[in-house]
């Protein structure tokens, strides 16, 4: 099967086997029928859930028993945060959430990249001490 695709604005013809040309359409059709979804709710109305999960672009729900699970995570992860100092707690944050490197939470606090470095440290041994019970 030939097809002709466009490479740098350039229209070129190339032989496909016939699966691939089969799922060209296929997707081609797929595209079509969203694009025609999305036209008739302009209007800022949600896509129908099922027309959207079958085109495989749902997005992800948590179920009730994730959300519980989820809560008690965080429920613990606060318990242990709440057992260390400001200053430990702030350099493990920066460090943890932003990825910052211990230079760049030294930097922010105001302190050195050892400072950091021993009070994230301590932030470590704390989790593992209370997640080891």
């Amino acid at each position: 099967m030939e097809i002709a695709i466009k490479i740098d604005g350039h229209m070129v013809s190339i032989e496909v086997s016939a699966e691939v040309g089969t799922f060209l359409e296929q997707s081609k059709r797929e595209a079509r029928n969203l694009q025609q979804e999305q036209q008739r709710h302009w209007d800022g109305r949600g896509f129908d859930e099922y027309i959207v999960s079958t085109e495989g672009r749902l997005s992800y729900y948590a179920t009730p028993e994730d959300m519980i699970c989820q809560w008690e995570t965080m429920d613990e992860i606060m318990t242990v945060l709440a057992r260390c100092t400001d200053t430990q707690r702030k350099r493990f944050l920066l460090h943890a959430l932003y990825d910052l490197s211990y230079e760049e939470v030294g930097k922010i606090c105001g302190c050195s990249d050892v400072a950091v470095f021993k009070s994230i440290n301590a932030v470590r041994k704390k989790f593992q001490k209370y997640f080891a019970k």
